[in-house]
């Protein structure tokens, strides 16, 4: 388990990355600005009439065209600067700024593997790597498909997960396709991940469009043998097979407590995405997971608000648990002002969940990310679990390896909670103190059935 970088280099290299993102974005920005000036309307019309003006306007351009000055203008806000953009990405240009925010990922790549060996002494790894290095994305897939041949999709994914957000940022700076750059900028700066996914830059606007809905909730008559089977202890191992037991074919759970203290407060428990279908009736699909990520008011977020107004008082003490894409949701309720002025979020805790970018509503709100480094979920927002960025104050992130070294095997709610219970009770412990005002009597359980609308 690791909190803190404490191998030896690690420090050293996070300081790095830091530095060169920071560069790499101030170069990008004077590049823009050096692109809409030479390339605009007014420093060109002053310079058909000024010696000054067009002697400035020469050395713009040659800063902007030449590999070693800026290499091409980066995005800007005038037409001929983003056409000249455009031509630098369509055409594999050098670019500064790129190399620098490259040179920055590189060393990310080179911080994991620290404590991640494989992602530089595999060869199949060093394959995929080598071969983005040299733009060469379609051997790189190559090279991935090779592994999940030799060594199985489970383990493909596994060995890249600790830099697998990276990876992609990486490729999506290299590669011909100007969609995924800005995500790509995004993540090399240390930025949520808000525009567009990485891959093939498809924009978070459309996945609202194809992921909408209002958002419904209906209460369910619990079956009771599934009451028999929920665990009433309290703890965060407790509510994660919770999570495993309802399942993720779009039911909430919500246990009401009754502490010590005598005071009644819920806990609101969150599954993940059903893979069965990328998009369905129920909140819980793949297109419902890609949007959480970038937005925080999906239709899944929206049903489990519906599902809680109908039961919960308001002004409640409640605690948010979630794994997955129920992790996400947590968070993004959790960062609601709206929410928060329903209820008082006291805690939100997410397992295997990429929410590293979101930030609660209420600055009392205490949030616990807790992830499986070959888990490669997490990485999908762009922060990996070895990230050189801090998180807040907040924030408390718990990260670890297991054996299994499979992916999706390491992401299964199941698997969390062995994790937890047996390889870091440390960081179990420290979660189950933190919910204490949560344990007691379990006084009333409710079941949801969840809908897009």
């Amino acid at each position: 388990m690791a909190e803190t970088d404490t191998e030896p280099g690690v420090a050293g290299l996070h300081e790095l990355c830091r530095e060169l993102g920071e560069a790499a974005d101030a170069v990008r920005r004077a590049s823009q600005y050096a692109g809409d000036l030479a390339l605009g309307t007014r420093l060109p019309v002053r310079a058909l009439s000024s010696t000054r003006a067009r002697a400035a306007l020469r050395s713009l351009l040659r800063a902007l065209a030449d590999p070693a000055g800026l290499g091409w203008p980066a995005d800007g806000r005038r037409p001929a600067a983003r056409a000249a953009w455009l031509t630098g990405v369509l055409t594999s240009r050098e670019s500064l700024a790129v190399s620098l925010a490259v040179a920055g990922l590189k060393a990310r790549i080179r911080a994991a593997a620290v404590t991640h060996p494989e992602l530089l002494t595999d060869p199949d790894t060093a394959r995929v790597l080598r071969a983005i290095d040299e733009d060469r994305q379609r051997q790189a897939l190559r090279a991935f498909k090779s592994i999940i041949g030799s060594q199985g999709a489970e383990r493909a994914f596994a060995l890249l997960a600790p830099s697998f957000g990276d990876i992609l940022a990486w490729n999506a700076l290299t590669d011909e396709n100007p969609f995924n750059d800005a995500a790509a900028w995004e993540i090399a700066t240390g930025r949520p991940l808000t525009s567009a996914e990485p891959i093939l830059g498809v924009s978070a606007r459309i996945w609202a469009l194809l992921d909408r809905g209002p958002g419904r909730a209906e209460p369910v008559a619990p079956d009771p043998s599934l009451l028999e089977r929920l665990d009433c202890s309290g703890t965060v191992v407790g509510y994660i097979r919770n999570i495993g037991t309802v399942g993720t074919g779009g039911t909430l759970l919500v246990q009401q407590m009754i502490g010590s203290d005598e005071v009644t407060r819920y806990v609101v428990q969150l599954a993940g995405m059903a893979t069965d279908a990328i998009s369905k009736s129920s909140p819980q699909d793949v297109l419902g997971a890609i949007h959480a990520v970038a937005r925080p008011a999906t239709p899944y977020s929206r049903a489990v608000t519906r599902a809680l107004r109908t039961w919960v008082p308001s002004g409640t003490d409640i605690a948010l648990v979630g794994h997955s894409l129920g992790g996400i949701t947590a968070m993004n309720l959790a960062a609601d002002p709206d929410f928060c002025a329903l209820y008082r979020v006291t805690h939100c805790v997410a397992i295997g969940s990429p929410v590293d970018g979101k930030r609660p509503a209420d600055p009392a709100t205490r949030v616990f990310s807790l992830i499986n480094e070959h888990d490669v979920v997490p990485s999908l927002e762009g922060r990996s679990a070895v990230s050189p960025y801090a998180l807040p104050a907040q924030f408390t992130e718990y990260t670890w390896t297991d054996d299994t070294q499979a992916f999706p095997l390491c992401h299964a709610a199941e698997r969390y909670a062995h994790n937890l219970q047996f390889d870091v009770p440390e960081a179990s412990g420290d979660v189950d103190a933190a919910l204490a005002p949560y344990r007691g009597q379990v006084t009333a359980t409710r079941l949801f059935a969840l809908y897009d609308r």
